[in-house]
C-alpha cells in the first residue's frame, strides 16, 4: 500500500515542528508495511492536538470523548476481532481522564495498539500541567512549578500485566514505524509510549533535550523485572521493546466470543423472549 491511501483531503494543521507530524508519517509508513488497506482497519482518536488525528488519517475513525477513546475500542475489537484496532491519544487523555481505562483493558490484555503521543503537556488547551510533567515544571496551572512526581508509563503498564510495552521518539521515523508494526502485529494489549516535543507550551522538553536524553535499547529483557528496573530510570530514556510476551487476549478466553465473531451472528431472528420472560 501507498502511505498517500490514508491522507484525507484536509491537511494536517498542528504548529510547524510539532511531534505530531513525525508520529502521523510512521503511523502511515507502519500502516503500508502492514499491506492494511483503509477499509481494513479501525482507529480511536481522543481529544486534543493527537485527536485532531481523525480529521487527516482515512479509515474507519471514531473520535472520542476525552480520555474516552479506549472503552470504545475495546468494545469495537470484541465485536470484530478479526481487524486490527488502534487508539491515537495523549497523555493527558491516556494517563489522566482515562487512567482508569487504561488499567483496567490493560489487565484484561484486550487486543488492541495503544499509540500514546507524550509531550509532558496539555497541548491543545494551551500547556497546562499533565500526568507525566516532571515535577517543579512550571505551567499555566502550575506557576510555582508542579508539587506532583511524575507518572512513569511504561513502569505502570509492566506492574499491569501488559504483555507489549515499548516507548519510542516521534522524529526517530524508521524506529518509531518499526515498533508501530510490531505492536499492531502483537496479539494483545500493545502500549507505545512515544515521546513528542510541544514546540509552542513545553520550553523545558525540547528536540534538543531529546536528543541529549533519549538512546536506543540495545538489548533484550528476560524478565518483567528486568524491563521494569530499566523503566525506573529517568537519568536517561530508553527507546524500544521493553517487554513482549505471547498470553491469551481477552476474546480468547471468553466462553462466546473464542466461538465466533460477533458480527458475523444472524441478528434477523433473534428471540428474546425467553430472557425476558422472568420479568415479565
Amino acid at each position: 500500500m501507498d502511505t498517500k491511501s490514508f491522507d484525507t483531503q484536509i491537511k494536517p494543521t498542528w504548529c510547524p515542528g510539532c511531534g505530531n507530524y513525525g508520529i502521523f508519517g510512521a503511523l502511515k509508513q507502519a500502516l503500508a508495511e502492514l499491506n492494511l488497506k483503509p477499509n481494513e482497519l479501525v482507529v480511536f482518536a481522543d481529544i486534543g492536538c493527537s485527536g485532531n488525528m481523525a480529521d487527516f488519517l482515512k479509515c474507519y475513525m471514531f473520535h472520542s470523548l476525552h480520555g474516552r477513546a479506549i472503552p470504545p475500542a475495546v468494545g469495537a475489537k470484541l465485536a470484530n476481532h478479526g481487524i486490527p484496532v488502534l487508539v491515537i491519544i495523549g497523555d493527558g487523555g491516556a494517563y489522566g481522564e482515562g487512567g482508569n481505562h487504561f488499567l483496567n483493558e490493560m489487565r484484561g490484555n484486550h487486543d488492541i495498539t495503544v499509540l500514546v503521543h507524550d509531550n509532558y503537556i496539555y497541548g491543545l488547551t494551551t500547556g497546562q500541567f499533565s500526568p507525566t510533567t516532571f515535577k517543579g515544571t512550571k505551567t499555566k496551572t502550575t506557576p510555582e512549578g508542579a508539587i506532583e512526581e511524575p507518572l512513569n508509563p511504561l513502569a505502570l503498564a509492566l506492574a499491569n500485566h501488559t504483555t507489549f510495552a515499548a516507548r519510542s521518539y516521534a522524529f526517530d521515523i524508521p524506529g518509531l514505524t518499526d515498533l508501530i508494526v510490531k505492536a499492531v502485529q502483537h496479539k494483545g494489549f500493545s502500549l507505545v509510549d512515544i515521546l513528542q516535543p510541544c514546540v509552542t507550551f513545553n520550553k523545558d522538553q525540547t528536540m534538543k533535550w531529546y536528543q541529549e536524553n533519549i538512546f536506543k535499547l540495545n538489548k533484550k529483557f528476560k524478565t518483567r523485572e528486568e524491563a521494569f528496573a530499566e523503566a525506573l530510570k529517568t537519568d536517561k530514556f530508553g527507546t524500544g521493546i521493553f517487554w513482549q510476551e505471547k498470553k491469551l487476549v481477552y476474546h480468547e478466553e471468553d466462553v462466546v466470543l473464542k466461538q465466533r465473531v460477533l458480527v458475523d451472528k444472524k441478528i434477523d431472528r433473534v428471540n428474546i423472549k425467553d430472557l425476558v420472560e422472568e420479568f415479565v
